[in-house]
């Protein structure tokens, strides 16, 4: 089969066409970045020049493909132009559910962030329950804006159109903005990591890539037109993170807690730098504001309409640490 996928050369996307390439699929990638073509050396794919804010290119990446996923985002923590992530999430997806309805593909699945979802209070969130509090950046912002695009094509053409929400997500892979887990992991095996963010209690969730490339595939195969599906994992808190990264990795490290308050006064710091020197900051303080919050998931729903599943954090993390240790091999 022919299926399209923006993103591929991404965290989560590269993990994705590697494994439909090697099913036998045959991969379209819409790749804006040459310098990246090395990331999809395989002979089931191939690669179309150009991005997903050129309708056209889109649109000859996507002829003759039945499925369609669209990972392609702008996720990271600032932007010296903050319309650049409304371009990219926003007009890049009209463009993408343009060009699938015009192609006449069949199925989509669009990749969001758990982010768009909120804080968790007594219990983890589901993809029901009403958000807390309003959006925090503008990445999430213009995910969630995106996920209405997606509702409303689904309605307005009758589009087979699914949303995915995944978290904090870990593993092996391209290291990007997306897999900042495991950048953490590396930069905390090396040694050069000694921050417990706030007091260590708040909660995320935590789950493997190939768990959520395997809930990508389960969403095509399965997933409910006009319907969203968190793909979550392990809820565990800053404490119980590290002192399972120190198990696993059999280095003992004193950890510091670092207050909220204290890492939004150096936020700020970072911005003001960005404005001297023109370098993007470590954190913003929209950003950093998310560690006052548990961010706790339930993927009950994906679990029994999909078959979805998530390894234990001690079992992901161990392959992690492994990989790590290996040179990333």
């Amino acid at each position: 089969m022919n299926i399209f996928v923006s993103g591929a050369t991404g965290y989560i996307g590269n993990n994705l066409v590697k494994r439909l390439a090697a099913e036998g699929h045959v991969i379209h990638a819409l790749c804006r970045s040459s310098g990246k073509a090395h990331l999809l050396a395989h002979p089931n794919i191939i690669i179309f020049d150009g991005d997903i804010n050129s309708y056209p290119a889109v649109l000859e990446a996507m002829a003759g493909c039945r499925q369609a996923y669209h990972l392609a985002a702008f996720a990271r923590v600032w932007a010296k132009d903050p319309a650049i992530f409304y371009k990219i999430n926003v007009e890049g997806t009209k463009n993408v559910l343009d060009a699938a309805r015009e192609a006449r593909v069949e199925k989509i699945v669009f990749t969001s962030t758990a982010g768009v979802l909120g804080p968790s209070a007594s219990k983890p969130v589901s993809e029901s329950d009403k958000r807390i509090g309003d959006v925090m950046n503008e990445y999430e912002d213009s995910k969630t804006k995106a996920e209405l695009l997606c509702t409303n094509y689904h309605k307005t053409y009758g589009m087979h159109i699914v949303t995915v929400n995944p978290p904090r997500v870990y593993g092996p892979g391209v290291e990007s903005e997306s897999n900042a887990v495991t950048r953490l992991l590396k930069f905390f095996i090396k040694g050069k990591w000694r921050i417990m963010p706030g007091d260590g209690t708040k909660t995320g969730s935590y789950v493997h890539v190939d768990d959520v490339v395997n809930g990508h595939i389960l969403s095509m195969e399965k997933g409910r037109a006009g319907e969203r599906y968190i793909l979550s994992g392990v809820n565990a808190s800053y404490k119980d993170f590290f002192a399972l990264a120190m198990k696993l990795s059999g280095k003992q490290t004193r950890l510091f807690n670092f207050p909220v308050w204290l890492m939004i006064f150096c936020s700020y710091c970072f911005l003001a730098w960005t404005k001297i020197s023109g370098q993007p900051p470590l954190l913003t303080p929209k950003w950093v504001r998310k560690y006052l919050y548990d961010w706790s998931l339930s993927c009950e729903k994906a679990q029994k309409e999909l078959g979805y599943s998530y390894r234990s954090l001690e079992e992901g993390l161990a392959q992690t640490i492994a990989w790590v240790k290996q040179g990333g091999k």
